[in-house]
């Protein structure tokens, strides 16, 4: 007997139940980002290696570790996109969407990582980015925080999240920090683990994201990245964190907060929460103002953000599990009879999703006794069924019962659409 092939390590099956759920998410995310202005854009899972290698630095976990590419049988290096920006962007130069334009876009999809498996964080993971092109100023940075804080307050789980906030200033002002980070973490390179010496001289901003608690209770007097801001950059931060007070939005100024990409600049964000353990960020972004220019197009301000959707979904199902119910199913056509009984059935089902096209109606096939089908019914969830004999074939009726009171009427077939229309509005 053959070997029952499983799914990959880290790549999930998710089951009609679970589905269900995710819908409801999803098209909460999406009606907020209509409400505010995005569209939404597709671009493949697949691109070329170097898109991902110029846009997010080669000094990164993503890069180094994580990253599955393969070789094509042209020989191409092709990488399965890790994340979304890039290839929005890509596409956005591609297709001449950017330059001289304001875009809002929002996509959502499979990305991959290769690293090790736990809750919240897989191999396939499920993303939902939005990007907006061509405003620089802080307003716009304000907004789109106030767009994922409205996304929490719509999924009930607000007083669960918290904004942590940073900026990383410009280039220029990074350069300068650097010298003042790597001098500091020579002094005390005895304490670094081997990844933060290994970044110390490569990318030692990254050394502020480790994930080692001794290297973090030793950066707590590190240089401080703010000290090194330009008037710019202090002035669009200060505008930021204005807005967000005039809008009641609560933050935590984080000087450690980099994110993990080498393109962002000036503002950074975090929602993190803390019911996820050590995987606490849901949804993170910030400015990158350089990126499309450095991937050939022409300099465009950008910032932008992302949710992790596996991470979403358990927040929302820990502390709001009844945001979203499994969808039953409205009503079962149960029909019990000749072959006349099932034409009429089908006919029937037919006609009555043309007129309502919301009802969620199961016709029953294969045949069975009434009992049977009423099983199959229950099984369902279904509130209603229409049933279906010879006897209301001949007379033009249905039998319409509330599985869930157990009352029930016999009507005339012409008018059970407005029957229907009636309870289930």
């Amino acid at each position: 007997m053959a070997k029952n092939i499983q799914a990959i390590r880290g790549m999930n099956d998710y089951l009609p139940e679970e589905t269900a759920f995710w819908q409801c998410v999803e098209e909460t995310l999406k009606n907020v980002l209509s409400s505010y202005g995005y569209r939404e854009i597709r671009f493949p899972i697949v691109e070329q290696t170097s898109l991902f290698e110029r846009a997010m630095g080669e000094v990164t976990d993503v890069i180094e570790k994580e990253m599955y590419r393969f070789a094509d049988r042209n020989g191409n290096s092709i990488t399965l996109r890790p994340e979304g920006t890039a290839g929005c962007v890509r596409a956005g130069i591609q297709h001449g969407l950017l330059y001289n334009q304001e875009q809002r876009l929002w996509y959502i999809g499979p990305m991959f990582r290769y690293e090790r498996p736990q809750k919240g964080r897989y191999r396939q993971f499920q993303q939902m980015g939005a990007e907006i092109f061509g405003q620089k100023g802080p307003d716009v940075d304000a907004e789109l925080i106030l767009l994922t804080a409205r996304w929490w307050r719509v999924l009930g789980i607000s007083e669960y999240m918290s904004l942590e906030l940073n900026s990383i200033g410009s280039l220029a002002a990074r350069t300068c920090y650097r010298k003042a980070l790597v001098a500091f973490l020579i002094r005390h390179k005895d304490h670094l683990d081997e990844d933060c010496r290994r970044r110390m001289h490569v990318n030692p901003m990254r050394v502020l994201d480790t994930k080692n608690c001794d290297v973090q209770a030793l950066l707590k007097d590190a240089p401080i990245l703010m000290d090194y801001l330009d008037d710019n950059a202090r002035t669009h931060f200060s505008g930021l964190c204005e807005l967000l007070d005039l809008s009641g939005i609560s933050y935590t100024v984080n000087p450690h907060l980099v994110r993990g990409l080498d393109y962002y600049n000036q503002t950074v964000f975090e929602w993190v929460s803390s019911h996820l353990g050590s995987q606490c960020t849901i949804c993170g972004g910030g400015r990158y103002d350089s990126l499309v220019e450095h991937l050939g197009g022409q300099a465009t301000p950008a910032i932008g953000c992302a949710i992790g959707f596996e991470r979403l979904v358990l927040q929302v199902k820990a502390v709001n599990p009844d945001f979203a119910t499994a969808q039953r199913v409205d009503a079962y056509l149960v029909a019990v009879g000749d072959q006349s009984v099932q034409r009429m059935a089908i006919r029937l089902a037919e006609k009555l999703r043309d007129t309502l096209p919301a009802l969620r109606l199961m016709t029953n096939h294969g045949g069975g006794s009434f009992k049977k089908q009423f099983s199959r019914a229950d099984k369902q969830s279904a509130r209603f069924a229409l049933v279906l004999g010879e006897r209301e074939v001949a007379l033009q009726q249905i039998v319409l019962k509330n599985l869930v009171t157990g009352t029930q009427e016999t009507i005339p077939q012409s008018q059970i659409t407005a029957r229907l229309a009636s309870i289930l509005c």
